[in-house]
Formats: C-alpha cells, sequence, structure tokens
C-alpha cells in the first residue's frame, strides 16, 4: 500500500487526515485519526505493597474506566519524562524506578497511537493527584493487592497487557 496524498479533514482537540491510497493497482481513500504518542504505566508503591491504578471517566467508552496511570506525550518531551510527569499529576507520587516494558500500536487499523508501557516504582506521594484542572481531570486512585490485580477484569487493552506482565512474573 501506497499513500498518495494526505490531507487534514478534521483538525479540533484530535486530527483526523483524509489518506489517498493505492494498492495492486487500485486507488481508495482511508481516514486515520492522529492520536500522538500516549504513555502509561503500571505503578507499584514499595511501602504499601499495592498497584495503584486510576479511575476516571473516558469518552471513548462512555464509562469510568480503572485503567494504569496514562497520558500523551508532550511536543518535545520523551516519553520517559512524560509518563512521569503523568504519575505525578494523575496520582501525586515521585518515582524512585522506571522500567520500559512494551511499546505498542493501540489500534492500528486506523489510529496512529502508539503507547509506551511502563513499570513504575513509588514509595512517597508528595501531591494528591487527581489530574490537572485545566485539562478538566478528575482522577481517582484505585489500590491493588498483587492477588486483587490478577482477579480483577479490566476493559482497557494497556491495562490487560500490565496486568498479564504482573502475571508473568510470578509470585515475589
Amino acid at each position: 500500500m501506497e499513500i498518495k496524498s494526505r490531507e487534514k479533514a478534521y483538525d479540533g482537540y484530535f486530527k483526523i487526515y483524509k489518506l489517498n491510497v493505492e494498492q495492486h493497482g487500485h486507488s481508495f481513500v482511508r481516514e486515520q485519526f492522529d492520536r500522538g504518542t500516549a504513555v502509561a504505566a503500571l505503578v507499584y508503591d514499595t511501602e504499601q505493597e499495592c498497584y495503584i491504578l486510576t479511575r476516571q471517566f473516558r469518552v471513548g467508552s462512555e464509562s469510568e474506566l480503572v485503567e494504569v496511570v496514562a497520558g500523551m506525550v508532550d511536543e518535545g518531551e520523551s516519553p520517559e519524562t512524560s509518563v512521569v510527569r503523568e504519575i505525578e499529576e494523575e496520582i501525586g507520587y515521585g518515582v524512585d524506578k522506571l522500567e520500559h516494558l512494551h511499546t505498542f500500536y493501540s489500534s492500528p487499523g486506523g489510529t496512529t497511537e502508539k503507547v509506551h508501557l511502563y513499570y513504575a516504582e513509588v514509595s512517597h506521594q508528595h501531591a494528591n493527584g487527581g489530574g490537572k484542572k485545566d485539562e478538566h481531570e478528575h482522577i481517582e486512585l484505585v489500590k491493588f493487592t498483587r492477588e486483587e490485580l490478577a482477579q480483577e477484569s479490566f476493559a482497557d487493552a494497556k491495562t490487560i497487557i500490565a496486568q498479564q506482565w504482573v502475571l508473568l512474573q510470578g509470585e515475589g
């Protein structure tokens, strides 16, 4: 498949492009949702010995979801800087240890979003978290033991990937 041309079809909070593509002698149009680059972190509090996730309303699912800390990479930021910032904004913790787990596309059939998933260890909460008021975020902290996390049923893909990573680590 070859992209012959690209034009911006929508330029709001998100961007959508109209792509003219060619494949095996056939030309057709596809829309592309330009979502940017995201970061996410499975956060583990080493003092309380629990995982810290978030609960917030998500427009895509039109519901509240429990999920790992997540956000977008700001222009000029590295994914590592972004994920540390998101952990501080959303749950109020400073990061003691950060480990990259995987990078993946969330839905490559129509969106550009690439997610950098991390495991983060924290030990001290220095702020309330809750998200940024100017971004209209209202984020609640949800804590799980390893056993509770293993048994929970999540609807969010990045959280399911993080949960599976925990299960693959085995006990201890």
